[in-house]
């Protein structure tokens, strides 16, 4: 690492599952705002819950606002993510497992951690998760708990990075 860039390791088929999650959460972001979708109002929620009028008057000031910041990141951070050859369909297993050192500027930080916060609050939302304790039985909630260690992950390389400097 650079004193301005945090390197972090990922095998090509989790870039490839990580530019997926980003592309819904943009298409999310773009096509559904309406109040009243758990996922959306995971991502601006009423600071208000007893005072409507409060709440509406609140949200009608800042929610797009917060809702455009988060597309804002997410943009960001699919930039950074290749594309695979294919979509990433017939990879070969050997291919899927290499792993790359993926850079991420220190000012895009920020960015990459409200983005992968916010799509673990939608799926969240959209499994009706209330802790990080609670498990499933389906493959959902792996991509839950996947997405919350490739965000340990990026702490962590950004706290090692501080640590060298």
């Amino acid at each position: 690492m650079t004193s301005d860039t945090v390197i972090v390791p990922i095998t090509a088929i989790e870039e490839h599952h990580l530019a997926k999650l980003v592309d819904d959460f943009l298409e999310l972001l773009v096509t559904s705002r309406d109040v009243g979708d758990p996922a959306i109002d995971r991502l601006a929620p009423n600071p208000y819950p007893d005072d409507p009028a409060s709440a509406a008057g609140f949200a009608e000031s800042t929610r797009d606002d917060l809702l455009d910041r988060r597309l804002s990141d997410a943009r960001l951070m699919r930039t950074a993510l290749r594309e695979l050859p294919g979509g990433g369909d017939g990879l070969e297993e050997a291919e899927a497992l290499l792993t790359r050192e993926l850079s991420v500027p220190a000012a895009d930080l920020d960015s990459w951690l409200r983005t992968l916060t916010a799509i673990r609050l939608v799926i969240a939302a959209r499994l009706g998760i209330t802790s990080d304790e609670e498990t499933g039985t389906d493959g959902r909630h792996d991509v839950y708990d996947w997405l919350g260690y490739r965000l340990e992950v990026l702490i962590q390389a950004a706290d090692d990075a501080d640590g060298r400097r």
